[in-house]
């Protein structure tokens, strides 16, 4: 058998971030936390982003549900942020047509509730009705004016005016309680202690229990994943929750036309017309949560490897034993993945699912921001003799379109033959303690061109 000969991986040309930790442990045991996760339709989910950011920075574990790779997603549209970059206000910017698609969104998740449509008309516009909100200066600090309007984009000092009384659409506003320059935080969103649609109309107070339901639900239909039920034994949980139950803010980019005092004549004074830009504060009534989804092998390894994930199901923590089992009736071919991936992650690499390639891991050097992945792995678990019970059988044809694949992607095929001793019996493998017997053999799959082979052959 030929030696194969490897080739280095290929940088990326554009790195934005710093390598911090290959796992996402420490040491000295100071920055050691243990995170939390759920399964959910046979998934694992974390939500906490406390959590998220600490698996995915520290070794790239899952990936962002809304996202690419990365959980990054928000709402906020990049551009009006740089635009209103001068209010330096902590909460997404949108557009008004976006803002109208979550109305939509929470019209209908209503509708199917079974309510009618005055009831549906009635919690919208409570939801989405223009509230008061501080603002923060670019140190820190609360603004004391009420609204932020702005004539024209890339304005370096945001103009900010207190708005007339029958003006309510200008509003990005301290409460009554933050005026009196106690505290110099701002409660934006995300606190639950803070909630100025109690301030903004008494009516809202007035609403039966069916409705307050109804703007529940609402509020939280993105969060399907959350449980109705609270537990006393997990306040980590119970924090999370709180918060995805939390409404969230988010100013609204609006248009006014207004028009300079003219004496010309209303010709003149139409062409003058000037369409003023304002931010407008309102609640989302459709919100969107980022989760961070694991695969199965990443969640076993950072459970059995790691020991610094924890899984519930039904509020309750499964044992390694328990989610050996389980990820094994889910996947049937789970303990041949992981056995690769376990392998491979303790060889320094980081492992991604390869199924965009058809393959089962891609093997990226030290992450995907950093560099393409190297490797392209399909692995299968055989005996001594190399025989068993392939779980996907190559034939010539399939096995030259693949590795064609693979080539295409600047990538190498690699075959990983996980060899299991003849005399395992199937009560051993019930258990990860028989990766302590399990050899590992690596193939590389590379095209035979005889040209190039004669080519060599006549150098000599």
């Amino acid at each position: 058998m030929a030696e194969a000969a490897f080739h280095p991986p290929r940088r990326k040309r554009r790195v934005f971030e710093a390598y911090e930790s290959p796992f996402p442990v420490d040491v000295g045991g100071k920055d050691f936390r243990i995170c939390q996760a759920e399964i959910i339709n046979n998934n694992v989910i974390v939500r906490n982003p406390e959590d998220i950011e600490q698996l995915y920075n520290k070794g790239y574990f899952g990936k962002g549900i809304l996202s690419r790779s990365r959980p990054v997603y928000s709402i906020s549209d990049p551009s009006l942020v740089a635009k209103w970059q001068g209010a330096n206000i902590n909460m997404p910017i949108i557009t008004s047509k976006k803002y109208q698609y979550h109305v939509q969104w929470a019209k209908s998740i209503l509708q199917e509730q079974g309510l009618d449509d005055c009831s549906v008309t009635e919690i919208l516009e409570n939801i989405t009705k223009p509230l008061e909100l501080p603002v923060l200066k670019e140190d820190g600090a609360e603004q004391t004016s009420n609204s932020c309007n702005r004539i024209g984009p890339n304005t370096e000092n945001t103009e900010l005016s207190r708005p007339s009384s029958a003006d309510t659409g200008n509003v990005v506003a301290l409460s009554p309680e933050n005026q009196n320059g106690g505290q110099k935080k701002a409660r934006l969103e995300g606190d639950p202690a803070f909630n100025p649609v109690a301030v903004c109309d008494s009516k809202e107070q007035k609403q039966g229990n069916s409705k307050e339901i109804a703007e529940a639900s609402c509020q939280r239909h993105a969060s399907s994943f959350c449980k109705s039920k609270e537990s006393a034994k997990q306040r980590s949980r119970e924090v999370i929750m709180s918060k995805e139950y939390a409404p969230e803010y988010v100013l609204v980019q609006e248009e006014e036309e207004g028009s300079s005092c003219l004496e010309d004549g209303s010709a003149q004074a139409q062409e003058n017309l000037v369409k003023k830009e304002k931010l407008v504060c309102r609640r989302n009534p459709f919100r969107i949560f980022e989760y961070l989804q694991l695969s199965l092998e990443e969640a076993f390894f950072l459970v059995y490897a790691l020991g610094c994930l924890s899984i519930y199901y039904d509020e309750e923590p499964l044992t390694i034993l328990k989610l050996w089992e389980f990820f094994s009736e889910v996947k049937p071919d789970f303990k041949t993945t992981y056995m690769a991936y376990h392998y491979f992650r303790s060889k320094g690499w980081v492992p991604k699912v390869g199924l965009k390639y058809g393959t089962d891991l891609l093997l990226y050097r030290k992450g995907p921001p950093f560099y393409h992945a190297s490797y392209s792995v399909i692995a299968e678990l055989v005996d001594d003799n190399f025989e068993g019970s392939l779980r996907r059988p190559l034939s010539w044809m399939s096995l030259a379109g693949l590795n064609r694949t693979t080539a295409n992607a600047s990538k190498e095929l690699m075959l990983c033959y996980l060899i299991k001793p003849s005399d395992m019996t199937e009560k051993e493998m019930s258990t990860p303690e028989c990766m302590k017997r399990i050899k590992v053999q690596e193939l590389i799959v590379t095209r035979w061109v005889s040209s190039r082979e004669r080519s060599e052959k006549d150098e000599f």
